[in-house]
């Protein structure tokens, strides 16, 4: 995105998330920071059920949560595991769904616990992404 981004903040924020994850079923904690148009930063965590399908990822917990707060533009989202040995791991295909809803030019910091990261964006991840653009205009 064109706007500065304070990545040190989005990036604590997330590795901050990861304590409030609630995984005691694969033990995969997951947490997103996004940050929105205004400067805000809004948290989202994993949050598993014994029923594996009724999990919500961090990133949608995160976009859900900035977007009941009246959040509908975003500038950034940061995201991070505490697994894997020092890789990173993208958003599910679920979640780059979602956050193709609010631009295919959102950047992506995808955060290794040690606090070091990579940068993305929803476009490079979601190729022929289906976009509210894809929908044909209501003739009314």
């Amino acid at each position: 995105m064109s706007q500065s981004v304070d990545v040190e903040a989005l990036v604590s924020a997330a590795l901050d998330g990861l304590k409030f994850s609630y995984c005691p079923y694969s033990e995969f904690q997951v947490s997103a920071a996004i940050l929105c148009a205004d400067g805000s930063i809004v948290k989202g965590v994993n949050v598993e059920n014994v029923s594996y399908g009724l999990a919500v990822c961090a990133e949608r917990a995160a976009v859900f949560n900035a977007v009941s707060l009246g959040h509908r533009q975003f500038r950034a989202i940061a995201i991070c595991s505490s697994k894997y040995n020092g890789e990173t791991k993208g958003p599910c295909g679920a979640c780059r769904q979602v956050l193709a809803e609010f631009g295919m030019e959102l950047d992506i910091y995808l955060v290794r616990a040690a606090g070091s990261w990579s940068k993305t964006t929803i476009k490079d991840m979601l190729p022929m992404a289906f976009t509210p653009e894809c929908l044909p205009k209501p003739s009314h």
